[in-house]
């Protein structure tokens, strides 16, 4: 029998080969923004829940939320709602069977990051 020479290559692209695409970054984005916005909406209904049940509660409950802590995840979830509802439309029009193509992909891809900061900064110079 013939004595075979194996060779050592990862089995899977690995990070040595493979480079992450705007569209693979922009696609994990959207299922994290969707995922951080359920933490974000049961923050929101605890301190609604707070506010209900007890003057103390309530103390502590917007305390939490007007923190710096509390500022923050609402400041990220406000562009976590632009960043999704803007991907959303992304995927409508690829959807459509347009913008398929890699180049008109990945200005989209920029126009949706570039897009949700500029509105999370408008949003929050209107408040």
């Amino acid at each position: 029998m013939a004595e075979t020479k194996q060779v050592d290559r990862p089995l899977s692209p690995h990070l040595q080969i493979y480079r992450p695409q705007l569209t693979s970054i922009t696609s994990i984005l959207t299922r994290l923004t969707g995922n951080a916005l359920v933490v974000a909406a049961v923050l929101i209904v605890w301190w609604l829940f707070a506010a209900s049940t007890s003057d103390t509660y309530f103390a502590i409950a917007d305390a939490v939320v007007t923190s710096w802590f509390g500022n923050l995840v609402l400041t990220l979830s406000l562009w976590a709602v632009w960043y999704h509802y803007l991907a959303g439309l992304r995927h409508f029009y690829f959807d459509a069977g347009k913008g398929m193509d890699i180049p008109t992909a990945e200005k989209l891809g920029w126009a949706v990051i570039i897009g949700s900061v500029v509105l999370t900064v408008i949003t929050l110079l209107l408040v």
